[in-house]
């Protein structure tokens, strides 16, 4: 596998304009352009600067609104949309989770505040799917327009997640349907993460971060964020990269399940969020990232196009319901995961 590239220390993150893949006139030649930039981060950085993907201003600055209406209420009112851990939705009050949980290390509470929404069972009627992993949304009463605000961004980031899917699918010379049958019903959830804690003089533990180190659980991951500093990617060197997105782009970053699904051919890169700190203060920080993961019964398993005799497959098949389920456990619950030992050994070169 190549490396990623740095620049006086820099990581370099690609940038790919995927016009080509959202309008209907464009050529093949266009098409595979795309499809073998793509391929290149893939193997190299996993995370991707995408242009060209159609969302407008407008989009984003209602949702953004509506979100941060939500995270200025007062803390019992946000915490009376707070689910059980066993369920992906609603309202996560700060140092709630542990992202590095998920990896099958024990780490201090992560210092985020976020609420989740989804896909949901209604949302596909003619598929029995269970509840439990498609559950239904709660919709904060106190904020008018949230619920249009953040399904119309919902609904324009799955648009980008699922455009992705089909250049993935042509990079893995599966085509660009190959992996179109994976996620006709997916388990895709819109997190949006807010980065100050709501008290006057914060107290941050040693090793204490605003987001904890992880790989994204899923097949793709469309990320919105502010340019305040914070996510840091590690690179193949062992070190930890600051990453930004550039000016109207969208941060893309692949997930575990499609890692597996080419026998790690492409990164599902190691991240985190460092707590946004500015002269000893927390400062203001918002992200909101949409996880497209896959059907329930998607059975993740090497693709044929990435197993031959000198790489033979280095996962035992799982579905994405099993898999989800484990890793939301290891977060959500604070419970390390078990089986998730060669995500957490990419840490060990820290």
């Amino acid at each position: 596998m190549a490396s990623a590239r740095t620049t006086d220390g820099q990581l370099h993150i690609p940038t790919v304009d995927i016009t080509a893949y959202r309008d209907a006139d464009a050529g093949e030649h266009d098409r595979d352009v795309v499809a073998a930039q793509i391929d290149r981060a893939a193997r190299t950085v996993g995370f991707i600067q995408i242009t060209g993907h159609g969302i407008s201003a407008g989009t984003l600055a209602a949702f953004t609104a509506a979100t941060d209406a939500f995270f200025a209420l007062d803390a019992a009112t946000k915490a009376a949309y707070r689910c059980p851990p066993s369920v992906n939705r609603g309202y996560s009050p700060p140092k709630s989770e542990a992202l590095a949980s998920s990896l099958g290390l024990v780490t201090p509470a992560d210092l985020f505040e976020s609420f989740n929404i989804g896909s949901q069972a209604r949302d596909f009627p003619d598929v029995a799917l269970p509840q439990e992993d498609y559950p239904d949304n709660i919709w904060p009463v106190e904020i008018p327009g949230f619920a249009v605000a953040v399904q119309d961004w919902f609904d324009a980031a799955g648009g980008v997640a699922r455009t992705l899917v089909r250049a993935f699918g042509r990079a893995l010379g599966v085509g660009d349907d190959g992996l179109a049958g994976f996620t006709t019903h997916s388990i895709d959830t819109l997190r949006m993460v807010n980065y100050r804690l709501p008290v006057a003089n914060p107290v941050v533990e040693p090793d204490q971060l605003g987001m904890g180190a992880h790989t994204d659980y899923g097949i793709v991951t469309v990320l919105w964020a502010d340019q305040v500093p914070g996510l840091e990617v590690l690179g193949s060197e062992g070190l930890w990269h600051p990453v930004q997105p550039a000016p109207g782009a969208l941060l893309v970053n692949l997930g575990d399940a499609l890692a597996r699904w080419t026998n790690d051919e492409w990164v599902s890169t190691m991240h985190r969020v460092a707590a946004p700190v500015v002269d000893g203060v927390l400062v203001p920080r918002r992200s909101a990232a949409f996880f497209h993961d896959g059907n329930v019964g998607a059975v993740i398993a090497p693709l044929p196009t990435c197993v031959d005799a000198a790489s033979p497959a280095l996962y035992e098949p799982v579905t994405v319901g099993e898999h989800l389920r484990a890793k939301l456990a290891g977060s959500r619950s604070q419970i390390p995961t078990a089986g998730a030992q060669r995500e957490a050994a990419r840490l060990a070169s820290r």
